[in-house]
């Protein structure tokens, strides 16, 4: 257990030595097993479902400092077949941490499922997290058959519902029985199907057809397997029914055939649908085409005749669009359609600006866009840094917070679901442990810990190295903020040495190493990717060749300099490659390079423009995610200020004859 002294505080390492001491394990012909190697199995056993060797392990957990978790597991894998006095016996033996909240979630899910509203409703005003959209929905559920549901009760139903892309029970549920009761629509429900079919999610599409329409279930099944088939095959389209299973026919289709579902809306079924699944579908057409980069999309939105009826979603894209195509005018009109909470959005809010600057300001003009970039300007993202850009000021470091007592130090490391979320992570428990950390920062009391707490578990997290805890608490923070703490440079030696031998920006370097891998050495994606710059096994094997890394083998990968050493030089490959594109180069990394070299064809964009443009939203998040990072650790670096568009510059065609030699990169 020496391992863990420095990581528990006084009162956890005791309970931790009782854990470490080897322990009999209760199972026939059983070796003695550790605390430590003990939860380990046990975790291993709850992912495989084995109930009975959860059984077995759980007494050699006893008293060790992640009992709670091992409690939890042998517990929850059994859940559907314990008594409410086990549950109740649970939640009071681990009252106030991570595991009885986790097991109180669980347990509610279970209880709405049997429609045991009695202890549901004991049960939910102590859930602290709060933060299961299917309980909320059940909660509503009961406040709706008790008559005491809020105003606004269909609306928090539908927005929790249509956030979830799979089948569920609860949201499902109370939308059947708000619909019954009045309190939303059939447009509601159907509008829940569109967006299920526009995911895929044949499962989702089905349980609110159901609810709505029970009918029209079997000819459903033609509609989403066979769109085409079942489209062509159709002349009309008579009672409500059987518009919307054209309509989700037709959005089927628009997915994976974006110009057929646009021919066949026009041509032949526009005519037999409303106003509102025209629309809609208009919506979506230009949206596919939009994510296509296709220079029909503005065509096709332009069929929709209120953009009232375009989702969110669709509006973004719209807007995308009108920015590839230098019509400012089309972007204010997407901008102000959207709803509230979406105008304000950074991206939108920054957009909008723009928008108000774009022809000929008048002083009106130049005042709106000023209070929208003061809105949002300052150091944290893409576009507020761009925003204060705009107001003619440059990315500095704010104003370090004043430091952290001895008292607010020891009040984190006295934290005991901050110090299992430590305990789990260095066990190899990433994911517990992560969950539980979360937890403690974000959840156990309402809003979360105070601004200062946030920096002083932080802080705990920075001195123990586990660096994503470190920047993700810091990030938290709104007007403390702890630029360090933020954007930490861990293995700076080996980080300098290499960047300065090929001629890489060193905060580049960061600025992705931190959006990829947070600094988690042992980090590994779900395609393979390995380290702090996650390279993929493939592409390390092409570049220790491409630069003479002799010996290379897969397994060295996870080596801190070796991943250092080829992470950068495919990194510098990619900017040369991409002719110093900063943008291009960080899509190439995260996307592979094909796809970045076929979205900068078609007109010659500003960066910030063709960045918003990038089709995929993990690649287009970690574009700006990695320039902004650029930014605030050159500002780190140097001392001196910073400009995000001195690193953006423009994207377009490329312009040099002969072959691109990008298409070298793997």
């Amino acid at each position: 257990m020496k391992k863990w002294f420095g990581i528990l505080t006084p009162l956890l390492v005791a309970v931790a030595l009782g854990g470490g001491a080897a322990v009999q394990a209760q199972q026939p012909g059983a070796a003695a097993l550790s605390g430590d190697e003990a939860v380990l199995e046990m975790q291993k056993a709850f992912r495989k479902g084995d109930k009975l060797r959860l059984a077995q392990l759980l007494p050699a957990a006893r008293g060790h400092a992640l009992e709670p978790w091992a409690a939890y597991w042998e517990l929850r894998a059994r859940l559907e077949e314990a008594t409410p006095p086990e549950v109740d016996a649970f939640l009071q033996r681990w009252a106030g941490t991570y595991q009885e909240d986790r097991l109180r979630n669980d347990w509610l899910l279970l209880l709405g499922q049997r429609r045991d509203w009695e202890r549901f409703a004991e049960h939910h005003p102590r859930f602290r997290m709060g933060d299961d959209r299917e309980v909320r929905c059940y909660a509503l559920t009961i406040e709706h058959l008790k008559g005491s549901a809020p105003a606004d009760a269909g609306a928090q139903v539908l927005s929790n519902w249509y956030a979830q892309r799979d089948a569920d029970d609860g949201c499902a549920y109370a939308a059947s029985e708000l619909l019954a009761g009045g309190r939303i629509k059939p447009i509601d429900v159907w509008r829940k199907a569109r967006l299920a079919a526009e995911a895929n999610r044949p499962r989702a599409v089905r349980r609110a057809v159901e609810i709505v329409a029970p009918e029209a279930l079997t000819p459903l099944r033609a509609a989403l397997d066979s769109p085409t088939k079942f489209l062509t095959g159709r002349a009309t389209a008579t009672g409500r029914e059987r518009q919307e299973l054209v309509v989700l026919a037709l959005t089927r289709m628009a997915v994976s055939d974006t110009p057929g579902a646009a021919r066949l809306l026009e041509a032949k079924w526009g005519v037999h649908l409303s106003s509102e699944e025209r629309n809609w579908l208009w919506g979506l057409i230009g949206k596919q085409a939009a994510v296509g980069l296709s220079p029909d999309a503005l065509g096709y939105f332009a069929h929709a005749s209120r953009d009232a009826d375009l989702t969110d979603d669709m509006l973004g894209w719209k807007t995308r669009a009108a920015l590839r195509a230098g019509q400012w005018k089309l972007v204010a009109k997407s901008i102000d359609a959207m709803s509230p909470a979406a105008r304000e959005e950074p991206t939108w809010t920054y957009w909008r600006a723009r928008a108000y600057m774009s022809d000929r300001p008048g002083d009106e003009d130049r005042a709106h866009a000023r209070k929208l970039y003061e809105r949002i300007a300052g150091t944290t993202g893409f576009y507020e840094q761009l925003a204060l850009e705009e107001l003619g000021a440059r990315i500095t470091l704010p104003r370090a917070p004043a430091p952290l007592t001895a008292d607010e130090k020891a009040a984190a490391r006295a934290n005991p679901s901050l110090n299992r979320g430590l305990y789990a992570i260095l066990l190899g428990l990433r994911s517990e442990g992560v969950r539980e950390w979360n937890y403690a920062t974000n959840l156990h009391t309402p809003g979360g810990m105070a601004e200062r707490e946030l920096l002083a578990a932080a802080d705990f997290a920075c001195q123990r190295q586990v660096w994503d805890r470190c920047i993700n608490t810091s990030e938290r923070t709104r007007s403390a903020i702890d630029m360090a703490q933020r954007f930490p440079t861990p293995y700076r030696d080996a980080v300098l040495a290499r960047t300065r031998a090929i001629g890489l920006e060193t905060a580049y370097v960061y600025g992705l190493i931190r959006q990829e891998s947070r600094f988690i050495m042992d980090a590994r994606s779900g395609v393979g990717a390995s380290g702090l710059m996650q390279v993929m096994p493939a592409t390390a094997r092409w570049t220790a060749r491409k630069i003479g890394l002799d010996g290379f083998t897969p397994d060295q990968i996870n080596d801190t300099d070796t991943n250092i050493t080829i992470g950068t030089a495919y990194l510098k490959l990619a900017l040369d490659d991409f002719q110093g594109s900063m943008p291009l180069a960080a899509a190439a990394y995260n996307a592979g390079p094909g796809r970045p070299r076929n979205w900068r064809n078609g007109p010659v964009l500003e960066a910030a423009i063709w960045a918003e443009n990038v089709p995929f939203g993990e690649t287009r998040d970690y574009v700006k995610k990695v320039l902004a990072n650029t930014v605030n650790y050159a500002a780190l670096l140097t001392g001196q200020p910073q400009s995000l568009k001195s690193h953006l510059g423009v994207v377009g065609p490329r312009e040099a004859a002969g072959e691109d030699p990008s298409k070298e990169l793997p």
